[in-house]
């Protein structure tokens, strides 16, 4: 068989896929290029990544010159934007899966596809499948945020902390918080209602759905904190500019000497984020990767 793949770059998605299928492909993949978290869609809508890359089988005949010439005049794309492979034959629904390995992150987390298996007898695992709402960890911003999560762990793993993910997504951090910490709780936010529907569909996954509260107004996580004495521990690993314009919204989320852990700058925006959040709380640059940042602090 071949497998012809294409990087879309701004390419109608369902407009390739029915030409290659046109053309005579067995089956089409679509996959993530980068690490972007995409939602589970509402009733008739299709979402995909910023950056999708498309897969598709074709019988082995299908490489000649002319017949890539004919399938990239299809696809409105440049014959040299195909890149063509030899493949054995297989059950192509599940080949996806194949390029997600379980990933560690510090001494004990680890975020591992369903169909793998991690031989740490110290593991605390979370599984997660690769594709739709599940950004798959490999985002410098991530990865830090899940180290951070293991690290502390290591210091709060019986504590019944309260754990706030703001900005949710697919509830990754929220989800490895919890399953370090088994009698912690998380209380997740995103404006997104799609978001909260796969944040709690994954932590059901992680049997540590029974500890986790999604709120689609911050209004109303702010009020359940409050009720709670706040929280041990806020999350944020969105972008600089809603970091610094929420500061005293997620710093008002804290009981006294909780902390909070800020992710998704640049390491030149952390001066901006630092400043933003004093003097409640004095930040500082846990640890950077890849010209990332991640900043940590307490409320005194």
């Amino acid at each position: 068989m071949r497998a012809v793949t294409l990087d879309l770059d701004g390419l109608d998605a369902e407009a390739v896929e029915a030409a290659c299928f046109e053309a005579g492909a067995y089956a089409v993949v679509l996959t993530d290029q980068r690490d972007d978290a995409i939602l589970e869609p509402k009733p008739g809508e299709i979402r995909l990544w910023p950056a999708t890359r498309l897969q598709a089988i074709f019988p082995d005949d299908f490489a000649s010159v002319e017949k890539l010439d004919v399938l990239a005049e299809r696809l409105g794309c440049e014959r040299s934007s195909l890149s063509v492979e030899d493949v054995e034959e297989r059950v192509w629904e599940r080949e996806w899966l194949k390029d997600f390995k379980p990933m560690r992150f510090g001494d004990r987390l680890w975020i591992c596809p369903s169909h793998a298996e991690v031989n740490e007898p110290e593991a605390i695992v979370v599984r997660l499948d690769p594709g739709l709402a599940f950004g798959t960890g490999t985002h410098p911003t991530t990865r830090l945020c899940l180290e951070y999560l293991d690290t502390r762990a290591a210091r709060r793993a019986r504590e019944a902390d309260r754990i706030v993910d703001f900005g949710c997504g697919s509830g990754v951090l929220a989800i490895a918080a919890l399953r370090l910490q088994p009698a912690a709780r998380a209380f997740v936010h995103d404006i997104d209602p799609q978001a909260l529907i796969a944040t709690v569909d994954n932590a059901r996954a992680n049997d540590v759905d029974q500890r986790i509260e999604s709120f689609v107004e911050a209004v109303d996580l702010s009020t359940r904190l409050r009720q709670q004495g706040g929280a041990e521990l806020v999350l944020a690993n969105i972008l600089s500019g809603p970091l610094c314009e929420l500061a005293p919204q997620l710093t008002a989320l804290l009981a006294p000497g909780g902390e909070i852990v800020l992710a998704g700058l640049l390491d030149e925006q952390a001066e901006d984020v630092i400043t933003a959040y004093a003097p409640a709380i004095s930040l500082t640059r846990w640890r950077n990767l890849e010209g990332w940042s991640c900043l940590s602090g307490r409320l005194a």
